[in-house]
């Protein structure tokens, strides 16, 4: 396997800790994409291969900067022997891409990621797929999330939304004195592939939910669970034991974490909050925030198990530990009287610097 020569470095913005910054404009596609590395400390950075259209290229650069550092901390917090990376591709138009069209990407961007050595290792992520990593690993042998009958650990999207599940039980053990979910009113918002998920497990454990989307069809899966529903600026800010912001990061802003009117805050979704002093806000008004980083890590541990022999029984132990992770993480909030994000930080640092 070889790649084509690939124009690959770009200068890390001043102010960020990034290792690495690679950027393409695909020699087949023609599209522009870029693989952050923020941290080989703990080993190879894995970060899946997000596929989104940005109103411009510099929107989706920033995101794999920003999403990168998430995974570094992801993975550290999570015990796990690896960096933290992100690869983004800026579709060309709204609509995925499809066909030939969608190949000479995925092609493109499996020569990026051969291009940089084994130093980053990609995964399926927003808008791609398994069978997208099939493609890509037609130009590179670092992928992970291969199909179950080629010996992978297929969909993490089931591991995630268990993980976040698990989370959310120990958030509400914190703030209600009880993890039963039964009874416990919840707001999805995203119904992508974890946040449908999520959805269905909560309601099999019993959860009252509202379901939102920006994809109006996406209502037939509250039809389906017997749920409400609520356009996606209203579920954030409905009344609720918990939201769970399951769709793009940034869901939580100023413009809206004074409307929130919920107990917890608990997703799928990475960077849910827009900037981190949005946790002291959420904080002085006695939302309980659950650090996305550590609840959303259950698909980043089934796709590092895939590394070392995949076994799902094991995988899914790891996952749902994530419950005792995050009740630590509030307990250390509690201790030092902090926020849970800055605890959950304080967790992932503290490995980072004995390794």
């Amino acid at each position: 396997m070889k790649a084509i020569a690939v124009p690959a470095r770009t200068k890390v913005p001043q102010g960020l800790d990034h290792e690495d910054l690679a950027v393409s404009h695909g020699e087949r596609s023609g599209v522009t994409m870029a693989v952050a590395i923020h941290s080989t400390r703990l080993g190879p950075a894995l970060g899946g291969a997000r596929l989104w259209h940005y109103e411009r290229d510099d929107d989706g650069i920033a995101d794999a900067l920003r999403l990168a550092e998430a995974m570094t901390y992801k993975a550290a917090a999570a015990g796990l022997n690896l960096g933290g990376g992100k690869g983004v591709i800026c579709a060309p138009s709204i609509e995925p891409p499809e066909g030939e069209l969608r190949r000479a990407i995925l092609h493109d961007f499996g020569d990026l990621v051969e291009s940089l050595g084994g130093r980053y290792i990609t995964a399926e992520d927003v808008g791609t797929a398994t069978e997208d990593m099939v493609e890509i690993a037609t130009r590179t042998g670092h992928v992970t999330g291969m199909p179950v009958e080629r010996g992978g650990a297929g969909d993490p999207s089931p591991f995630t939304a268990l993980g976040v599940q698990a989370a959310m039980r120990a958030a509400c053990r914190r703030a209600f004195g009880t993890s039963d979910l039964a009874g416990r009113s919840v707001a999805v918002v995203g119904l992508g592939h974890v946040g449908a998920r999520l959805a269905r497990g909560l309601a099999a454990a019993g959860a009252e939910l509202t379901l939102s989307d920006i994809d109006a069809d996406k209502r037939a899966i509250a039809d389906e669970l017997g749920a409400g529903w609520l356009e996606p600026d209203a579920a954030l800010v409905a009344a609720r034991d918990v939201v769970a912001p399951c769709a793009v990061g940034g869901a939580i802003h100023a413009g809206n974490a004074v409307a929130l009117r919920c107990r917890v805050v608990c997703g799928a979704a990475n960077n849910q909050l827009a900037d981190e002093g949005i946790a002291e806000r959420l904080d002085r008004r006695e939302i309980l925030y659950a650090p996305d980083f550590i609840a959303n890590a259950g698909g980043l541990i089934n796709v590092y198990r895939e590394l070392h022999g995949y076994d799902a029984n094991r995988a899914l132990d790891l996952v749902l530990r994530i419950e005792r992770v995050m009740t630590d993480v509030f307990d250390h909030a509690e201790e030092a009287g902090t926020t849970p994000l800055e605890a959950a930080r304080a967790l992932a640092q503290r490995r980072l610097d004995a390794a």
